[in-house]
């Protein structure tokens, strides 16, 4: 195959591609650091502005407000023009924003400031995946995009164990400063060292109307499926990752540093150990098996339902040996589900159709769940407004398994080699 459009001859397209990952995968990783690090500090940050938990939720959904509506914007753009200064604009949108969290003293000042982050961070989750799938064809993606995920997990322990330790010694502010400076330079690197390459070069799925039209996403199930069962796996995820410090912190009698450094250790271990792991079991399966990507995701997400429960009910003595059984399944799923969401859909559609698929994630996803696990705890207690997360996982599975029938036959080839 001659070279993708936009490489120049004297670069040779593996390595640009290896180049591309890496970069992307490193400027991932700042960005969950930087979006973790206020679960890290929520004890410190309520201490200052005298806030409820939905107050404190509502900082996280406001986050995802923003960038659920800049969502269809983004992905609309990143069908039509280059996605690369797309992703760098971004990158540098959200660093800016994290580094003048310095001057927050309000906490509806705090409000807009996270609210901004979401714009830059929403550009970059959607680009970042669609530019990825034009460097390696479908076969592979369910591999790339696992690593590429891998530092969502590695990436929020980061935060956490940053916003706790930092914010514990030198004031919750802190850490956002040192979050701040990493994405501008990988940004720059990525703007110095990564050609962008044809649009669909890698693609070898027949472009059906189901997949190269927006307006039939709504007849494409496995799509559909896929986006909703993320949704409910999101609500999960999201909240957990919200409150899971401050019910360290209340309910295992850790301090601030301490519950932020637990929660990191867990989601860090078992984030990379069960995303690697996920990817890996799905690309093996995915050779005899085209519905892998949704069958991996639903059975990861039942099984961990029980561990969930026991994090959130059972006896103390339980409770980290089923947070990382819980947060392990639930990782697993990670590059399968993504990978599953890409394959659905052409790539004259794919940054809108991620874009829309980001829309919905978070509109019934991780929107919603910080604020309304806050509004049951304010009510009750915390641990009844994490148990409402065990609907979701159920509603999850229920519905991979039945997108599973869906999922589009991979043609068995060898992965197309581009010549320099």
């Amino acid at each position: 195959m001659s070279s993708s459009a936009g490489i120049p001859p004297r670069i040779h397209p593996a390595r640009t591609a290896a180049t591309a990952l890496f970069l992307l995968t490193t400027l991932n990783l700042f960005n969950f650091i930087d979006r973790y690090v206020l679960p890290g500090v929520q004890a410190l940050v309520q201490r200052e502005f005298h806030i409820n938990d939905a107050q404190t939720g509502f900082l996280t959904s406001a986050f995802f407000f923003t960038y659920m509506l800049i969502a269809p914007l983004t992905g609309w753009l990143g069908d039509r023009l280059p996605r690369k200064p797309l992703i760098i604009a971004g990158a540098l949108l959200w660093s800016a924003a994290t580094l003048l969290t310095g001057t927050v003293h309000s906490y509806q000042t705090l409000l807009i400031r996270h609210a901004v982050v979401g714009i830059g961070e929403a550009t970059f989750s959607i680009f970042a995946p669609a530019l990825l799938a034009d460097f390696y064809p479908e076969e592979d993606r369910n591999r790339v995009l696992s690593i590429f995920y891998v530092s969502i997990p590695v990436g929020g322990a980061l935060g956490y164990v940053l916003g706790g330790q930092l914010g514990q010694h030198c004031g919750w502010r802190a850490p956002f400063y040192v979050a701040a400076v990493p994405g501008v330079l990988i940004a720059l690197a990525f703007w110095f060292f990564v050609r962008e390459p044809k649009r669909g070069s890698a693609d070898t799925l027949k472009p059906t109307a189901e997949r190269t039209s927006v307006l039939r996403l709504l007849k494409n199930g496995a799509y559909l499926t896929a986006t909703f069962g993320m949704a409910m796996w999101t609500f999960t995820v999201g909240g957990i990752s919200t409150w899971l410090p401050t019910f360290l912190h209340r309910f295992a009698g850790y301090s601030v540093a301490g519950a932020g450094l637990t929660a990191g250790e867990i989601t860090a271990i078992d984030g990379l150990l069960a995303t690697i792991a996920g990817g890996w079991v799905a690309q093996l399966w995915l050779k005899r098996n085209h519905r892998a990507l949704y069958l991996v995701s639903a059975w990861s997400v039942l099984t961990s339902i029980p561990f969930a429960a026991l994090v959130f009910f059972g006896p103390p003595r339980f409770l980290l040996p089923a947070a990382y059984a819980a947060e392990f399944f639930l990782f697993f799923s990670t590059g399968p589900l993504n990978a599953a969401i890409v394959n659905s859909v052409s790539a004259a559609i794919r940054s809108t159709a991620i874009s829309i698929n980001l829309l919905i994630i978070h509109l019934f996803g991780d929107f919603p769940s910080p604020r309304f696990i806050g509004w049951i705890s304010d009510r009750h207690n915390l641990r009844m407004g994490l148990g409402a997360t065990i609907i979701t996982l159920a509603a999850s599975a229920i519905i991979l398994f039945a997108g599973s029938r869906f999922a589009p036959h991979l043609p068995d080839l060898e992965p197309p080699q581009l010549s320099s």
